[in-house]
């Protein structure tokens, strides 16, 4: 197998982090009342609001400020966090989309191979860094990209980035550096 061959991987986004703004102070207490699917956290000052479709939570500050987790994609992030504007609007709160921002893309990869992690550590020194003590992947951080790869022996990696686009890059750059890095084959030994 040669390491320019054109082998797709499939890289499944499963957290799409998001920040908007009301423009308007928000009764914490209101929405905890009136609205649906609402969870209020008086000692942390936030509510916390479910949408079923698309499936993300959202922590709502009274300076209103919305936090969307949950979505799978960027667009679904988007119609998430207008929907939940949305229910607010009909709260009775003058609600105006703004400052609408992708925050967070955590996304995970397998690779068709295992990794050797110490000799991945090893050739990748400054930027890769590997603690089996403490956890047991080997973290390596692309500076210009933003991004943060986490690289487990079995060939699975985990990849945050601040948008799909930046994590795709990410599982592109680090491909070759994990080929490199493949643990060989086992052989079945015959008695």
């Amino acid at each position: 197998m040669d390491s320019s061959n054109d082998e797709a991987l499939d890289i499944i986004v499963t957290n799409v982090v998001a920040t908007f703004r009301t423009r308007c102070h928000l009764n914490l207490r209101t929405i905890a009342l009136e609205g649906s699917n609402v969870i209020y956290k008086p000692e942390v000052g936030k509510v916390l609001m479910k949408l079923r479709k698309p499936k993300i939570t959202a922590s709502i500050w009274s300076s209103g400020k919305i936090i969307c987790t949950g979505a799978t994609s960027e667009d679904e992030a988007k119609l998430g966090a207008r929907r939940l504007a949305r229910c607010l609007q009909k709260l009775g709160f003058k609600v105006r989309f703004s400052a609408f921002k992708i925050v967070n893309v955590l996304a995970v990869c397998s690779m068709p191979f295992a990794i050797h992690l110490i000799d991945f550590t090893k050739n990748n020194r400054p930027i890769a860094s590997y603690e089996p003590e403490l956890h047991p992947a080997a973290t390596y951080r692309i500076k210009h990209l933003k991004a943060t790869v986490q690289v487990f022996s079995t060939g699975s990696i985990t990849v945050t980035g601040p948008n799909v686009q930046n994590v795709a890059t990410a599982v592109e750059q680090i491909y070759p550096l994990l080929f490199e890095c493949q643990k060989p084959l086992c052989k079945i030994e015959n008695r």
